[in-house]
This record gives structure tokens, sequence and C-alpha cells, in this order.
């Protein structure tokens, strides 16, 4: 896979991106496991990985900073993409009790120095927030990023799960650039499309990342009404381009310039991922499948000249 500018303020990225978001067992998918799937990638030119602390119940970080000590590759081969905002419960603290955001300045500190610390090494390519905590001094916040960049601990900002006024709130506070935002988007969940968020990330010159990119499996295997609707005008299309339904899916979001961010253990489905790059969708086919999705045709007005 040829790199890619994330944004007009960088890095280059592989155009599809593997995330760990999905590893919540981590009890039997120990570091080899780990190793497994990203030598997978960067055999199919996949070399960006997208972290968080609280994934695989805070463990994956640790697992992937032991296959990096294990030198199985060099640290410059790879993207590494980290983030905190989200806090959920789990056994090491206790003293966490429910699920909450924070992403003011101390929680920002201490989480990059945590990831640095389980990934053995020395820097973020890209730290993310993840979601807004609204309780946050935005001020302390930003030169919170800004000194961590300044000190080479992270080298990008970008966020995760903002809506536009977020986006727009956090960038009036920052003098860095914000080069990436992490967006669900899928032929089950389009709303990026209607909410102004696909829109902002272009206008600001960046490319989206596609989280969910096969709805969690539900674009193969869902019964609801929805993906079974969607499910079957993918075979359909699928058919004129002799391509599996979930490379056809993710060709669709290919076409809007997003990165899909991978999420699932399957090589097989993986590869179907990759194989999505090689799909060039006819527009109308796009449309097909959107108005499929929506449920409806699109309705113009009379045009009155």
């Amino acid at each position: 896979m040829e790199k890619i500018y994330l944004s007009d303020a960088g890095p280059k990225v592989s155009p599809a991106v593997y995330g760990f978001w999905r590893w919540d067992d981590t009890s039997e998918a120990g570091s080899r496991e780990v190793e497994r799937i990203v030598n997978f990638c960067l055999e199919k030119g996949i070399n960006t990985f997208d972290h968080a602390d609280r994934y695989g119940k805070y463990a994956c970080e640790k697992l992937f900073g032991e296959v990096i000590k294990r030198k199985s590759f060099r640290r410059e081969e790879v993207v590494l993409f980290s983030k905190c905002g989200v806090v959920v419960p789990h056994a090491a603290d206790p003293s966490i009790r429910l699920k909450y955001y924070d992403t003011s300045s101390e929680h920002i500190v201490k989480s990059v120095e945590n990831s640095l610390r389980n990934l053995h090494t020395d820097y973020l390519d890209i730290f993310l927030l993840d979601h807004l905590d609204p309780l946050s001094n935005l001020e302390e916040t930003a030169l919170a990023l800004e000194r961590l960049r300044t000190a080479g601990k992270i080298r990008n900002v970008g966020v995760s799960g903002f809506t536009v006024f977020q986006h727009q709130l956090l960038t009036s506070y920052l003098k860095l650039p914000i080069v990436t935002h992490h967006i669900e988007l899928n032929l089950l969940q389009t709303e990026a499309l209607d909410n102004g968020q696909l829109d902002y990330i272009k206008q600001r010159y960046m490319r989206p990342l596609a989280a969910a990119p096969l709805a969690d499996g539900r674009i193969e295997n869902g019964t609801d009404e929805l993906a079974v609707r969607v499910h079957n005008k993918l075979e359909e299309i699928g058919k004129k381009y002799d391509a599996n339904i979930e490379s056809v899916a993710v060709a669709w979001i290919i076409k809007l310039g997003a990165l899909p961010l991978i999420g699932t253990r399957s090589e097989q489905r993986i590869q179907h991922i990759i194989d999505a790059f090689d799909i060039k969708l006819d527009q109308q086919d796009w449309y097909d499948l959107y108005n499929t999705s929506k449920g409806e045709s699109l309705q113009f007005d009379d045009l009155k000249i």
C-alpha cells in the first residue's frame, strides 16, 4: 500500500489503519496474537496502528509494547496512534466507579507517559483526545498538548468522536493543527454525512478515519431490517465488480476519501478491506448503496428557471 498524507500537515500513514478497540478480551490474546496480526498487516502494507489507554481493559498497549521490545519490527517502520479521554471501570483501578470523560491536562500528561512506557517508545506519531470532557479547562488542555509536542513525546494531535462544534472549539484554543478525526462511518451508520462532521473534516484538509467500517460484522451477519436490506444490495452490486460484499462496503467509504479503521482479528476480513482499494465504485452504485441505507431515493425539488 502506498503511504498517503493524513492531512495537509501530515504525517504519512497507510491508507488503511489497524485499531485495537475491539480487543476487549486479552486474556487469551497475548502478545503473540498481537504479533500475528501486526505482522500480517505489515505484510499487506498496513503500517499504521491505533491504540488508546483503555483498549483491552488497559492491556493492549502493553501487549503491543512487548512485540516492539522483541524487535519483531523497527519502531520507525510503524506509525502509532494513541488516545485518552474515555475512562472506564477496570480491575486495576477500583476508584473508577463508572464510565466518564476526562480531557484535563493532568489526565492527558499521565496517559501519554503511560502509553510511552507501555509501548516501549519515545514518542507517539499521533495523540488523540477521545471525546471531549465539558468540565476540562481547554486552555490548560491545549497547553498540555503543545508542551508534549515541544518535548517530542507526541508529534501530532487528533480527535475522536467530537461533534463539529467541539472540533471547532478545541481548534480555537490550539496553536497546533488537528490532523485527524476518528468518526463512526459505514453503510449502516451514515450520520456523519448529515451532521456536518464529514464536511468539516474535509474543510480542515484532513482525511477522516472511519471506525467500524464493517459495522462490527453487521454488514455480513446482521439480521435486522437495515442490515439485511444493505446486505442484499451489496450482493447485487458485488456481482458487477466480482467482489465480496465487505470489500464493496469499504469501497463505499473509500470513495468518500475516508480511511477504514480495521478492528477484526480475522485475516480474511482484513484482506476483504484491503481488496476494497482495487474497486473503483461507480458514482451511481455509490448512491444506490447510500439510498438503500437511508431507505429512500434522493428527492429533488423542481427547478424553476
